[in-house]
C-alpha cells in the first residue's frame, strides 16, 4: 500500500499543468524527504525530524556507503524524494538513483557526453558541481558545459536539454539548478575568464523565460531605473553602466554560481553575484556595479525590486554568491522578513528582504581588517587603506589582508534553526598576500591578473571556525576553532543537534545551544559536501559526500599543482591537508 500510495504520488505530480508551486510548497514540509538543494525554498537547512538527539547522537553508526566512482571535489548532497534517494558527482556529472527499498540498489544512471578538453581545463576551482533539482517528475542536472538537462525521475531519461553557454569562451557551470515555483533558474560560472554573469530561467518544458545580467545597460540587467531600489533609494539610469570604463562591462564578471532561495508569499527569489573581472583592480577603475552584489527579483518577471552592492570597486576577490537564508525574527525591535547573508568579505548581512533596508553588519571573524565596518547610512564599506590593492598598484605585494580570497566563508553553506533563532557559519580562518599585475583579456583564457599566497589568520594555527552566530544584533555566540577551514554545509535540527564535516574528513554533531561536540566520525576523504537528513522506513538518516577537492583542496586534486601560488594561492596554505586525508568519491549515510 505503501508504495502504491507513492507511485500514485509521483504520477500526480508529474501530471502536466499542475502547479509546480503546489508540488514543491507541499513536498517541502515533508520532513521525511529532502527535495531540494537546501531543503526548503528559504535555504535554511533545517530538518524537523527528532528521532536522532543530543542523548543518542553518540550512537550514530554508519548505516551504509556508496562510492560514486569519481575522484576530485564532491560539493552539494543528495535529494531524497519517497524510496529514491538521487546522487551526483563532479565532472563528468554522473546522475545515480539510488534504492532505498533495495539497500541503496541503483535503479538507473545517467552519464552525461561532456567534452573534457574544453570544460575542464577552463573550470576555476576544481570540477565541482553542488547538486540536484526536482520538479514535475524531472531531475534537473546543471552539467559543467553549461547544458541544463532534465531527466525522468523514474527512469533517467532526458526529456529535454538546452547548452547555454561555450566552454571556448570560459563559459562553465558549478551552480545548482534551482527549481522554484513554476521555473528553473540558473546561474552560469568564469568570473576568472571574464565571463558576463546572469540568472537564466526556464519553464518546467525547457522554454526561455528570461535572462537577467549583472552588469550592463538597465533592459539587459531587468532594472528598473525608478523602480529597483538600492538602500531604500531608486538606483537611476544607467547604474551600472557608469561605473565601468568604457565597455568592460561586457567582460565585467558578476557570475553567479551560488545558491537562490525563494519567498513564495512575496513570490521573489534571492542571491548574490560574484566577483568582477580582472583580479586586477587597477584595470578597472569604478564601482563595477552590480557585480559582489545582492539582488531580490521578482520570479514571475526577473525584475529587480532591489540590489544592494557590498564590495563596490572589488580589490580581493570577495565572491558576493554565498547563500541569502530567509527567516522572519525580531530585529532592532520590530519583526522583519530578514535575509541573511555572510559574504566573502567578511561581514554577515541581514537585510528586510521585502525592501532591501539593511539592518545590520558586522564581523563574523574577528580577523576581518580590510575594512573596518560598514557604514549603515550608505552602505559603503569603511576600507582600510593600508590592505588596498588598487592605491598600493600593480606589481606591489600588499601583505597581511583578511579574509583571503576565499573570503571568510565560501559557496559552504550555513543552516539556521528556528529554535534557537541563530545561524550555525562553517567559515575559514585565513589572510593572504596579493599582488596585481596588468593583463589581457582573451576569450577561453584566465582573466585573473593577481598572484596570491594564503595562510592562517594572526594569533593561532587554525585555519577554520564553525560559529553560531546571532544575525539580529551581529555577533559570535560561540565559536569551535578547526585545524583547517570548515568548507561543508552545515544542517540544523529541531532537537538542537547540529551537524558539519571538516576538510580531514570527519562528520561532526554538536549541541546548538553550546557548540559542545557530541559525536564525531572519520569518513573516507575530506567533507566539502553538505549534511542533509531524511526517514526511509521509520528510522532517521544523516547523510554527507565525502570527497576532498574545491578550491581549498584544489592541491589535491591536482597533484602537479606545486608552487605555494598555485591554485589562486590554495596549495600552500592547504599543503598539509594531505597528511590527513586523501582523494575519494562516497556517500556515507548513518543512522543509529
Amino acid at each position: 500500500m505503501k508504495l502504491k500510495t507513492l507511485s500514485l504520488a509521483m504520477m500526480t505530480l508529474a501530471v502536466p499543468g499542475l502547479a509546480a508551486a503546489d508540488e514543491l510548497l507541499e513536498m517541502q514540509k515533508n520532513p521525511n524527504n529532502w527535495v531540494m538543494p537546501a531543503g526548503n525554498y528559504n535555504n535554511q537547512r533545517y530538518s524537523e525530524l527528532t528521532q536522532i538527539n543530543k542523548d543518542n547522537v553518540k550512537d550514530l553508526n554508519m548505516a551504509w556507503s556508496f562510492s560514486t566512482g569519481v575522484l576530485r571535489g564532491h560539493e552539494g548532497n543528495s535529494l531524497v524524494i519517497g524510496d529514491t534517494m538521487y546522487v551526483h558527482t563532479p565532472f563528468p556529472n554522473i546522475v545515480y538513483a539510488l534504492d532505498l527499498n533495495n539497500d541503496g540498489a541503483m535503479k538507473w544512471k545517467y552519464e552525461p557526453k561532456q567534452n573534457y578538453d574544453e570544460t575542464v581545463p577552463v573550470m576555476c576551482c576544481d570540477t565541482v558541481n553542488r547538486g540536484l533539482s526536482y520538479g514535475d517528475g524531472k531531475i534537473f542536472l546543471n552539467q559543467a558545459d553549461t547544458t541544463l538537462v532534465a531527466l525522468n525521475a523514474e527512469d533517467g531519461k532526458v526529456v529535454w536539454s538546452d547548452k547555454r553557454g561555450d566552454p571556448k569562451k570560459g563559459e562553465t557551470s558549478t551552480g545548482a539548478a534551482f527549481v522554484v515555483k513554476d521555473k528553473v533558474l540558473v546561474g552560469i560560472s568564469g568570473g576568472e575568464f571574464g565571463v558576463r554573469g546572469y540568472i537564466k530561467a526556464y519553464s518546467l518544458d525547457g522554454k526561455e523565460q528570461y535572462t537577467a545580467y549583472s552588469t550592463g545597460p538597465d533592459k539587459e540587467m531587468l532594472v528598473d531605473p525608478s523602480k529597483t531600489m538600492s538602500m531604500l533609494k531608486p538606483v537611476g539610469k544607467d547604474s551600472s553602466l557608469k561605473t565601468w570604463q568604457g565597455d568592460q562591462w561586457k567582460i565585467g564578471g558578476g557570475t553567479t554560481w551560488g545558491w537562490i532561495s525563494y519567498d513564495p508569499d512575496l513570490n521573489m527569489f534571492y542571491y548574490g553575484s560574484g566577483n568582477p573581472s580582472t583580479w586586477n583592480p587597477v584595470q578597472r577603475p569604478g564601482d563595477n556595479k552590480w557585480s559582489m552584489s545582492l539582488w531580490g527579483r521578482d520570479l514571475d518577471t526577473g525584475m529587480a525590486k532591489w540590489v544592494y552592492q557590498m564590495t563596490p570597486h572589488d580589490e580581493w576577490d570577495y565572491d558576493g554568491i554565498n547563500e541569502v537564508i530567509l527567516a522572519d525574527q525580531k530585529v532592532k525591535g520590530k519583526m522583519r522578513k530578514t535575509a541573511v547573508h555572510f559574504d566573502r568579505n567578511g561581514f554577515g548581512y541581514t537585510m528586510d528582504r521585502v525592501t532591501g533596508e539593511l539592518l545590520v553588519a558586522e564581523k563574523y571573524d574577528p580577523a576581518v581588517n580590510w575594512a573596518t565596518g560598514i557604514n549603515m547610512k550608505t552602505g559603503l564599506p569603511e576600507r582600510a587603506a593600508k590592505y588596498s590593492t588598487a592605491a598600493n598598484g600593480e606589481d606591489v605585494n600588499t601583505t597581511g589582508i583578511c579574509p583571503a580570497a576565499l573570503g571568510s566563508k565560501d559557496q559552504q553553506p550555513a543552516a539556521f534553526s528556528p529554535r534557537t533563532g541563530l545561524y550555525y557559519v562553517p567559515t575559514n580562518h585565513v589572510c593572504m598576500d596579493y599582488e596585481p599585475f596588468e593583463v589581457e583579456y582573451v576569450a577561453g583564457q584566465p582573466y585573473v591578473g593577481a598572484t596570491l599566497n594564503m595562510f592562517p589568520a594572526p594569533g593561532g594555527t587554525h585555519m577554520g571556525n564553525f560559529i553560531a552566530w546571532d544575525a539580529r544584533e551581529g555577533k559570535i555566540v560561540w565559536s569551535n576553532p578547526e585545524r583547517f577551514s570548515v568548507w561543508s554545509g552545515a544542517l540544523a535540527t529541531a532537537t538542537d543537534v547540529v551537524f558539519y564535516g571538516t576538510l580531514e574528513g570527519y562528520l561532526k554533531a554538536v549541541d546548538a545551544q553550546t557548540g559542545r561536540e557530541l559525536w564525531r566520525f572519520k569518513t573516507a576523504s575530506g567533507v566539502i559536501g553538505n549534511v542533509n537528513t531524511y526517514t526511509h522506513d521509520g528510522k532517521q538518516y544523516v547523510s554527507v559526500l565525502s570527497g576532498v577537492g574545491g578550491w581549498a583542496g584544489i592541491g589535491m586534486a591536482i597533484p602537479d599543482l606545486e608552487n605555494s601560488s598555485d591554485g589562486l594561492g590554495a596549495v600552500g596554505a592547504y599543503k598539509a591537508l594531505s597528511s590527513w586525508t586523501n582523494l575519494g568519491g562516497v556517500l556515507s549515510v548513518f543512522s543509529l
